[in-house]
This record gives C-alpha cells, sequence and structure tokens, in this order.
C-alpha cells in the first residue's frame, strides 16, 4: 500500500481533511461543516462535540478514497483556528462550549493582565504580545470570573485543534504557534511565561506543554481507530494554529515575501529568522512552525467575513445570495465604488487597530448609488484595511513587495485584482495555498514521519501558479481612496457614545 501524511485542518465554519502523498501531491481530501453561535453580540461560540463528529466524517471519507486507491494514512499533522478556549475537567469532559477567536467579551480582562504586570510595556517584554480580546488567556480570566463554578472544575485549557488530538491520541499538547495566540507564551524563548501567570495567579498546570511544530504528540488510539479508520498507532504531530500554518502552507518560512489570506479573516503573515521587538504591541508576533523562525502577522477579523455578512443581508431581496452573487455585483460598479466607503469592523478589529469595540459602516452615500456600489464596498473596504495592517508590517522592517494570497475569496478573479490594485503590487498563487492550513499540517507529519528532512525541505514543492498583476489606473483611484478610508475610523473615535 501507498503512504500518504493526513492534514486535519479545525476552522470556524467545518473542518477540512487533506491526504498528500510522497510527492506533496493532494490525493483526497474532504470537507464537512459545523454551526456557529452567538448567544450575545460580540460573543462566537461553538461546540467541540460539532467538532469532533465533522472531523470523524471527514477524515473516514478521505480514508475511504486512499483505501479505494490502495493506499493508507502513515501520519498526522493537525491545524486549527487559534485562540478558542476548550475548558475540559479531569476526565477531558468539555465544561462548556468553545469560546472562539473572534469573541470580544474579554476587554476587562485584557485590562486586567496589564495591569497587574505593570504596563503594556511590561507585558509585550513578558510575551512579545499585547493582550488582545481574541486570545485564550483573556478568556481564561473571564471564565474565572464569571462562571467561577466551571473554572474552579477546569483542569485543563486546550485551543481548538489540541481538543481533537487529546480526542484522538488520549494526549494533552500544543504547539508553540498555536501556543503563542494563548496570550501567556514568551515568544522569545518558546515556553510559557512563569512570570505573567504567577502575577495573574494561574496555575501552568491549566496549560499544555509545548512542543515544536514536527515533534511526536500522541499516537492514534484504538479507539479513535475504530472510529476514524486510521491505523491505531499511527503517529501524531503538533502542528500549528492555523493562522501562521496557512502562511507557511504559501511556502514562507524564509524572510523576504508576504502571505496574505483572504479568508473569513484577513491574515497577514511572514516568517522571520529571529523574534523581532513588538513595539507597541500592534501587531501578533508567533514562534513559527519551524525550529528557529518566528512569525509576524496582522489579522483583520472581517475580510471574507464582510463578504458573508453582506450577502447575508442581500437574502431579504436576493434569496440565493451568497459570496458568488456579492462578487458579481461587485464586479459591476466601477473601481471605487463611486465613492462609497465601507469599514470592515463588523466584530470589532484587531489589527490595524486593536479595538473590541469598533463598528463597521458604509461612509459616503448619495442618491445615485445602488446595491452594486454598495458590494463593491465591502469588497474595497475589507481590503483597504489590509493595506493599513500592510504598512505597518513595512513599519516594522517586514518585506511586503513579494506577495502570495490564499483563501477562499483568492478564488475569484475580481478579489484577486483588486488586492493587487489597492497594495500597487503584483499577487501571486501558489500550489498548496488553496488547500490552506490542512496542507501545512500534513507535510508537518511527513516531515516528522522523516519523509522530508525539513519543512523548508517539504515546502520546495509549493511553486506559482498565476501572477496579478496591478492596473495603474486603478492604483491611483485606491490611493485616493485610502487616504479617505484611513481619516474615517479615528473620526467615528472621537464621536463614539460611550
Amino acid at each position: 500500500m501507498t503512504g500518504h501524511w493526513l492534514g486535519v485542518d479545525l476552522g470556524t465554519s467545518g473542518v477540512k481533511v487533506v491526504a498528500v502523498d510522497d510527492a506533496g501531491d493532494v490525493a483526497a481530501t474532504h470537507t464537512c461543516s459545523y454551526p456557529l453561535q452567538t448567544p450575545r453580540p460580540g460573543w462566537t461560540e461553538q461546540h467541540p462535540q460539532d467538532w469532533w463528529e465533522g472531523t470523524l466524517e471527514a477524515v473516514r471519507t478521505v480514508v475511504a478514497a486512499l483505501d479505494a486507491a490502495d493506499g493508507t494514512v502513515t501520519g498526522v499533522g493537525l491545524s486549527g483556528q487559534m485562540h478558542g478556549m476548550v475548558a475540559l475537567d479531569r476526565h477531558g469532559e468539555v465544561l462548556r462550549p468553545a469560546i472562539l477567536w473572534n469573541d470580544n467579551r474579554n476587554a476587562a480582562e485584557c485590562e486586567l493582565q496589564v495591569e497587574r504586570v505593570g504596563g503594556l510595556d511590561a507585558l509585550v517584554g513578558l510575551t512579545n504580545n499585547a493582550a488582545l480580546p481574541g486570545y485564550t488567556l483573556g478568556k481564561i480570566l473571564w471564565l474565572r470570573r464569571h462562571e467561577p463554578e466551571v473554572f474552579a472544575r477546569t483542569e485543563v485549557v486546550l485551543n481548538p485543534k489540541d481538543f481533537l488530538r487529546l480526542r484522538l491520541t488520549g494526549e494533552r499538547a500544543t504547539d508553540v504557534s498555536d501556543a503563542s495566540g494563548f496570550g501567556a507564551l514568551d515568544v522569545r524563548r518558546r515556553r510559557w511565561s512563569d512570570d505573567l501567570l504567577t502575577a495573574l495567579e494561574l496555575p501552568g498546570s491549566l496549560l499544555p506543554p509545548v512542543l515544536e511544530s514536527d515533534a511526536p504528540a500522541g499516537r492514534i488510539t484504538a479507539e479513535a481507530a475504530a472510529l476514524t479508520g486510521l491505523p491505531a498507532g499511527t503517529p501524531v504531530v503538533a502542528g500549528g494554529g492555523d493562522s501562521v500554518l496557512q502562511t507557511t502552507s504559501m511556502g514562507i518560512v524564509a524572510p523576504g515575501t508576504l502571505g496574505i489570506t483572504l479568508g473569513t479573516a484577513g491574515i497577514l503573515g511572514a516568517a522571520l529568522e529571529r523574534c523581532p521587538d513588538n513595539v507597541g504591541g500592534r501587531l501578533q508576533i508567533s514562534c513559527g512552525n519551524e525550529a528557529g523562525r518566528w512569525h509576524v502577522m496582522g489579522v483583520a477579523l472581517s475580510t471574507g467575513g464582510a463578504l458573508q455578512w453582506w450577502a447575508k443581508a442581500l437574502r431579504a431581496l436576493v434569496p440565493d445570495a451568497d459570496a458568488a452573487t456579492v462578487t458579481e455585483l461587485a464586479g459591476r460598479s466601477p473601481v471605487g465604488s463611486r465613492g462609497v466607503r465601507f469599514l470592515p469592523y463588523l466584530v470589532g478589529e484587531r489589527a490595524p487597530h486593536v479595538d473590541p469595540d469598533a463598528r463597521a459602516g458604509f461612509v459616503g452615500l448619495d442618491l445615485s448609488h445602488d446595491l452594486t456600489d454598495l458590494s463593491r464596498a465591502v469588497l474595497e473596504g475589507a481590503l483597504l484595511n489590509l493595506r493599513e495592517i500592510r504598512d505597518v508590517m513595512a513599519a516594522a522592517g517586514v518585506a511586503t513587495d513579494d506577495v502570495r494570497i490564499s483563501g477562499g475569496a483568492s478564488a475569484y478573479p475580481v478579489w484577486r485584482q483588486t488586492l493587487a490594485d489597492v497594495l500597487g503590487t503584483e499577487v501571486h498563487l501558489v500550489t498548496g495555498g488553496e488547500q490552506g492550513a490542512a496542507y501545512g499540517a500534513a507535510l508537518l507529519a511527513g516531515v516528522g514521519g522523516g519523509r522530508w528532512s525539513s519543512l523548508s525541505e517539504a515546502l520546495g514543492h509549493v511553486v506559482v501558479t498565476d501572477r496579478v498583476s496591478p492596473d495603474p489606473a486603478s492604483v491611483a483611484v485606491h490611493d485616493v481612496g485610502y487616504d479617505e478610508f484611513r481619516r474615517i475610523y479615528p473620526a467615528l473615535t472621537t464621536t463614539r457614545t460611550p
């Protein structure tokens, strides 16, 4: 039988499983979706049991496809949405729905972290990151304050992909890139910050052991084998957080290239060979998926998510409206949306503004505008926001001229062209990018299993498949729009009702 490496990516809207052969080619893939709960404005939750059931179905489907082609799985890698808090009791049972990465309920707990350590600079000195509402640590503190009975029963907190590991292998562990998104990791030293945990009066035992991404982190149990069809004893590597591993999957493990993921969130990421100083905490600094590498990124919470929201809003007029509908409408409005601007802060924002209370809005409307203009404004606003993050990263010394893109929205030509025009630079599509973090997770399994000597070698399979050049006339229009866009947020912030 032919061996394959399995990558599992537990996303926000669904779980994707990819099987990769020894040549780095995708042999089979399957995706299963699950629901999202929003119990209050600004809150987002999911039930880990939904993740598990979706994972079982997706894995079984891929395993069956491999079986039909006389193939088998020889190693598994895990990836998933970062920052989600899964609280487990001493028996490994889930105590409450998981609080997700785009949940903004813990702003007060973020302030507490800064206060306890003596200010933002002191916190950045411990972790090289600010206290963001999306991070897991603030959610743990929120749980302690608002649900003390649940907190008292919590023995360990895992991020989403690591909950899957527990179910598959019985092991509690995480990797350095996903751990970076807890907000409690000393990213420079790639270990938990004991000083921060002590200041917050949290026991270190509440957090799982931290491993490098390609390190062994358990084997498929007999019980999980019966449920998934995977061979019992199959090794599972530590894996990576999706925001980091998505960038890695585009072939980005060394400095010089900027990766942009156009998913629900917009993620700009780059690899570095040293840990940079995160002055002011405006960016997110993570450990990379290869030892001795780091990852710098800025995350906009609503990029493709803004498109999904607008499609849902349109269904009152167009019952079957979806992402393709919005994109088609946007293509019928001229570049610049005839002066309409859209701020995409639908669930607050993380970058370029750390502001959980930020709100979205259309600006510049008059009687001449129609749905095509508003649709294009949503698209352009989401991408102008990414340009602002790009500029912050460039100011921090990150190379931003060689751009690779991936994510669901990158499938649409109008998104690719508009991004090139907004940034004023050529953008590249690459193999592997369309499979996302699941592809990188599969490669990590191959590195851990000895197929490739390093992640850098495995990523040698990634090549550029398409190039999109900016249109000079459109670039000029977006330059004007960008200046207007940047003035709107500060103006609205000064008039915001407390």
